[in-house]
């Protein structure tokens, strides 16, 4: 799994993974994610366009990543979410904590 981080300003910054978000790769997105929120951006926009799949140790690392940005007075957003994505997200009944936007723009262009 690769994550890049890409500041957009006013305290946004879009976290792109690529790959397979699971018990392996999970404490590398919560520490990407801590570090961000160290950093002042909390508002967060992670794309999950080129995620191929998501185990429950992946959505652990959203909504630890989602409380942690809410602590900070910020959110965390979906973006891009694939089909996979999007059916373990339903299936878990995560989809209505977690806000999806189908793309990292859209997430935080109110």
């Amino acid at each position: 799994m690769n994550i890049t981080t890409t500041p957009l300003g006013g305290g946004v910054t879009v976290l792109a993974v690529d790959g397979r978000l699971n018990v392996v790769t999970a404490p590398a997105m919560k520490r990407e994610v801590q570090n961000v929120l160290r950093q002042g951006d909390v508002k967060l926009a992670i794309d999950l366009t080129a995620v191929e799949f998501i185990d429950s140790s992946g959505l652990g690392a959203l909504i630890g990543g989602l409380k942690a940005a809410r602590t900070a007075g910020g959110d965390l957003r979906i973006a891009g979410a694939t089909e996979q994505v999007v059916s373990v997200l339903r299936l878990t009944n995560l989809d209505k904590v977690l806000r999806i936007y189908e793309s990292a723009q859209s997430a935080y262009g109110d």
